[in-house]
C-alpha cells in the first residue's frame, strides 16, 4: 500500500506501466521519488524512465528492495548532480528486532542466531540506543555494494565468502527512541552519508548482548528532500496522464537555492561562464576559500555552480549545467 493506503505500484505491474514514448521532450532536474516496498532502485530508475519518456535518468543512492522512503532521481542535466547528492546527510525510521541474527542483518536473511531479548529492560535498551549518538567506527556489512579487491561484497557473501573490511568512521547527528515494545524497538536517526542502518541495528543487538536485526527502513529525508513531499511511482504516473509532470520535477537551481547568487555583470563576464570558464568578480565580497555561488549568465540563465580559489582569485567551476545532456 502507498503512504496514504492507495494502492501502490505492484512488481507484477510494473512492466505493464511502462508507458511514454522515449524522445518525447526532456525534463532537467530532480523527482523526489518516494520508494515503495518491493522496488529495487534500478527498477524504480527504469519506470521513471518510462514515465519521463528518456532514457537520461539515474538515482542517487540505493535503497534495499525491502525499504521505503526517499530516492531522489535525476533526470536530464540533472545526471550531473548525482554525485553531489550522495553526499548528503540522511535521516530514517527503523524497527530493530532484538534477539535474532542474520547474515544480512535484517530479516530478509537468514538466521544464524536467536535468543530471549523480552526480559531486558527498557532502560537498558534505550541507553544501549542511545549510547550511538555521536557516531563510532561502523563496520560494512558483506551484504552490500561495496568493493574489496574489484568485487561487490554481496556477491561475495552470495557465494559463502567473508572478507575483512575496514571500519569507517560514521556520524549519528542524533537519535531517538519512539516505541519500545520488545523483542522489537523504533527508533529514528540522523546520520552521514555512508551509515548503514542495519549494521547500526545488528550493533545495538551486539551491544545488549542478545544481537540484533533490522526488520523496517523508511528513509525520510536525503538532504532538502523529504518524505512528505515525495511522489510514489503511482503518483507520478497519475501526473503524467493529466499533462501535469513538470510539477513534479525540481528545476536544477531550485537544488541550490540555499548559495548566494552572482550574475554576469558585463560582457567579459559573461562569455566565460557561458563557456564554463573561471571568472573575477569585482562586486560583494569578500569571499571565504571555497565559498560557494550559483551563477547565471545576463540573461539570467542559471549556468552551474562555482567555488571560490583565494589563490587564484577567481571563481572556478565546480558543476557546470549548461550544453548537451
Amino acid at each position: 500500500m502507498g503512504r496514504n493506503g492507495e494502492q501502490g505500484v505492484t512488481v507484477q505491474s510494473f512492466e505493464r506501466l511502462q508507458t511514454g514514448r522515449l524522445g518525447e521532450g526532456m525534463y532537467d532536474g530532480i523527482i523526489n521519488v518516494y520508494k515503495e516496498k518491493g522496488f529495487t532502485s534500478h527498477d524504480a530508475v527504469a519506470k521513471l524512465r518510462g514515465i519521463l519518456g528518456q532514457r537520461k535518468v539515474g538515482h542517487t543512492g540505493t535503497l534495499d528492495p525491502a525499504a521505503e522512503g526517499v530516492l531522489p532521481i535525476c533526470a536530464g542535466k540533472g545526471t550531473r548532480l548525482c554525485d553531489m547528492l550522495t553526499d548528503h546527510d540522511k535521516e530514517y525510521r527503523a524497527v530493530l528486532l532484538l534477539g535474532a541474527v542474520t547474515d544480512t542483518q535484517d530479516t530478509t536473511g537468514e538466521v544464524l542466531a536467536r535468543s530471549d531479548a523480552c526480559g531486558l529492560s527498557e532502560a537498558a535498551v534505550q541507553e544501549a540506543v542511545l549510547s550511538f549518538e555521536g557516531g563510532y567506527d561502523q563496520i560494512p556489512p558483506m551484504y552490500s555494494a561495496l568493493r574489496v579487491n574489484g568485487r561487490r561484497l554481496y556477491e561475495l557473501a552470495r557465494e559463502g565468502k567473508e572478507v575483512e573490511r575496514q571500519a569507517r568512521p560514521v556520524k549519528l547527528y542524533k537519535i531517538a527512541v519512539e516505541e519500545i515494545s520488545l523483542p522489537e524497538v523504533r527508533f529514528r536517526v540522523s546520520c552521514s552519508k555512508g551509515t548503514y542502518i542495519r549494521t547500526l541495528c545488528h550493533d545495538i543487538g551486539k551491544r545488549l548482548g542478545v544481537g540484533g536485526c533490522m526488520k523496517e527502513l523508511c528513509r525520510l529525508r536525503v538532504g532538502r528532500f523529504a518524505a512528505e513531499d515525495a511522489k510514489t511511482l503511482s503518483e507520478l504516473q497519475a501526473f503524467k496522464d493529466t499533462g501535469r509532470l513538470s510539477e513534479a520535477v525540481i528545476p536544477l537551481e531550485a537544488v541550490f537555492a540555499e548559495l548566494p547568487e552572482l550574475r554576469a555583470d558585463g560582457e567579459t563576464m559573461d562569455r566565460l561562464i557561458r563557456n564554463g570558464n573561471p571568472f573575477r568578480y569585482a562586486g560583494k565580497g569578500p569571499f571565504a576559500p571555497g565559498a560557494a555561488v550559483r551563477v547565471y549568465d545576463k540573461a539570467g540563465t542559471f549556468t552551474g555552480v562555482y567555488e571560490y580559489s583565494e589563490e587564484k582569485t577567481m571563481f572556478c567551476p565546480r558543476k557546470i549545467f549548461l550544453g548537451g545532456n
